[in-house]
């Protein structure tokens, strides 16, 4: 067990602090403090003793150095259960510090505001605070350290019920959570100085995050799960009702918002596994959703629902006729948020700004490391197509193969999805033939009684062979636009000319493993 006897306190996070540190006084601690710190406990009547007075040396350069002392790391570092160590210290007039109250200048916070300058980035480097923190957690047998406020009940009551002592195992667990906050810290540093050097993948990277919460399980019921949201970044994922959230969920609801972001105003995705089973936009959120289910409406039962636009009444009945996981949208209405209420395992996820809230970076791991891209948001415009065909495509079809090309992105590889100008009508998904997903999207649009014929077609990569074109043709297709760049495009072209065929390249790929 550790007895307390002295604190050292010093934060930036004053959450609590007169309170635990009354208790400590009464409780015969000595405290030790800095700054705003010892200006908070001593206008609130604690017992405190400046770190200049206790080290003999004043705090100078602003600040700057105050508690980077021997008398301090000596009382920190000091091994009291080694003679050597209780020599030394005696030797040199250090006396242990066996609590340590310290959390660290707001650097993220700072660097967060928008007019932030680098002089003050600079200045909220916590130094002092940092090396503090780990030599007392470095030395946890003999000294408690506490970062967080949300630790300070427990550690009264603890003290409390072992008359001024603090386990070893507690103090252990207050270390261990002291390393992840000074390495979150440093990481957030060397992030905020590799970005202002617009460096985007430096040599050695670092990442932040913070726990948001527990999920339901992983992919399986058997596996645990949680999600983190990094420390730059304010996730938006907060439910507003509906059950906890598993894995699965938080993938597919990433996708359809996703899809539906890029999509233009009231378009709707509804994505199960992680890829669309229907996509479309309209005039009204309901016009939307109602194209998008029809492509598919086996699937889309059970789906999760991405709206890129305002939740009204009627959208909201009619999502409700039949089982979904979840809706993420910019917002909802008060009557939507009425009648989603009676069907509460409904997740409801708002996000304001859907266009405005996309990560750049596509994190993905590895058993043995990690894989960063940027995210695919790169968009085509129709003058950038190069038209490859005899027929000529008109403002329609152009606009036709533009939607049926920021569709068919979002997609698992191979991906073919047949579309008319605002809604998808076939999605042949993930299969290791082109060809194959070329005849699965017309099955699946045959198969709920939607007819492809005089569609667009979307390719995420190019047609190896003729076979797909063929294919397309056969179901009586319309155009095509794919990135083009194969060996056998002629063979391509040449066929698609043969069935009198539109056929546009981006010189574009979106493959999506």
């Amino acid at each position: 067990m550790i007895q307390i006897k002295r604190a050292l306190v010093s934060v930036s996070d004053k959450t609590g602090i007169t309170e635990i540190c009354s208790f400590l006084a009464k409780n015969g601690v000595e405290i030790l403090s800095t700054g705003g710190t010892y200006d908070a406990l001593s206008k609130a009547g604690i017992p405190v003793k400046k770190v200049d007075e206790f080290t003999g040396f004043p705090e100078i350069l602003h600040g700057r150095v105050k508690t980077l002392h021997p008398k301090i790391h000596g009382g920190l570092l000091g091994d009291t259960t080694n003679p050597d160590h209780v020599k030394q210290m005696e030797t040199n007039g250090i006396v242990p510090i066996s609590l340590v109250i310290v959390n660290l200048y707001p650097f993220v916070k700072t660097v967060m505001k928008p007019d932030v300058t680098l002089e003050d980035a600079i200045e909220n480097i916590d130094i002092g605070g940092p090396s503090m923190l780990r030599s007392a957690a470095k030395n946890h047998k003999n000294v408690v350290v506490l970062t967080d406020p949300k630790d300070y009940e427990s550690f009264q009551k603890e003290f409390t019920t072992n008359s001024g002592k603090i386990s070893r195992e507690t103090a252990f667990g207050y270390a261990a959570k002291v390393f992840s906050e000074t390495a979150s810290y440093d990481s957030a540093i060397s992030t905020y100085f590799n970005k202002r050097l617009g460096i985007k993948y430096p040599d050695k990277i670092t990442f932040a995050f913070n726990k948001k919460q527990k999920l339901r399980y992983g992919e399986n019921p058997h596996q645990d799960a949680a999600f983190y949201e990094p420390l730059f970044l304010k996730s938006q994922f907060e439910a507003l009702q509906g059950k906890e959230l598993s894995f699965n969920n938080m993938l597919d609801f990433d996708a359809a918002f996703h899809v539906a972001s890029l999509l233009p105003k009231n378009a709707v995705s509804i994505v199960k596994h992680l890829n669309p089973c229907g996509i479309a936009f309209g005039e009204t959120v309901l016009e939307s959703f109602e194209l998008a289910r029809k492509t598919d409406p086996i699937s889309a039962f059970g789906g999760i629902i991405g709206i890129h636009g305002r939740v009204e009444k009627e959208a909201a009945e009619e999502i409700t006729k039949n089982f979904v996981e979840g809706v993420i949208a910019e917002s909802f209405s008060n009557e939507a948020l009425e009648i989603f209420s009676k069907k509460p395992n409904i997740r409801l996820i708002p996000i304001a700004k859907f266009d405005e809230a996309l990560d750049e970076l596509d994190l993905r791991s590895l058993h043995h490391g990690l894989l960063i891209q940027n995210r695919d948001y790169d968009l085509i415009t129709k003058d950038k197509l190069k038209i490859v065909s005899k027929k000529q495509p008109t403002e329609d079809d152009l606009e036709g193969l533009m939607f049926a090309w920021n569709c068919v992105k979002f997609i698992k590889s191979n991906a073919i999805v047949y579309t008319d100008q605002n809604s998808t009508l076939g999605i042949g998904a993930g299969q290791m033939s082109r060809v194959d997903s070329v005849e699965l999207g017309a099955m699946k649009a045959q198969k709920v009684g939607l007819s492809v014929v005089g569609s667009y077609v979307g390719s995420d990569a190019f047609f190896p062979f003729r076979d797909g074109i063929d294919a397309i043709a056969k179901v009586g297709a319309k155009a095509i636009i794919q990135p083009g760049g194969s060996i056998r495009d002629e063979e391509v072209i040449q066929a698609a000319d043969e069935h009198g065929l539109i056929m546009v390249f981006t010189g574009m790929r979106h493959f999506r493993h």
